[in-house]
């Protein structure tokens, strides 16, 4: 069974840093388009940067230039690295992977973590 398993998260005050892993099991993580999704109490879920095969970066507006995802192909592991956090920043971060299109979009995610909790306090 595949398994996305992430850890990382934690309490921060404003202005501070985290960084999210995210550790695959049964696939290899070079071969698939990775993502960190967010969720917070009252919300819906909302994709914050994913990161394809051919590692083009995507971010939502509201990371952009605070938050890098990247992955290590030799430790099979995604990370996002969090700067400047802010408390809507808080939430659920879930790591996700789905296939490429044959194009190498990613549109779709099959496979999900559990998540981790990342609280940003003022």
């Amino acid at each position: 069974q595949v398994q996305l398993v992430e850890s990382g998260g934690g309490s921060v005050q404003a202005g501070g840093s985290l960084r999210l892993s995210c550790s695959a099991s049964t696939i290899t993580v070079s071969s698939y388009c990775m993502a960190w999704f967010r969720q917070a109490p009252g919300k819906q879920r909302e994709g914050v940067a994913d990161i394809g095969t051919n590692g083009w970066t995507r971010y939502v507006d509201s990371v952009k230039a605070r938050f890098t995802i990247s992955k290590d192909n030799g430790e099979n592991t995604l990370y996002l690295q969090m700067n400047s956090l802010k408390p809507e920043d808080s939430g659920l971060y879930i790591c996700a992977a789905g296939r490429p299109t044959w194009n190498l979009e990613c549109t779709t995610w099959q496979i999900w973590g559990q998540g981790t909790q990342v609280t940003v306090s003022s």
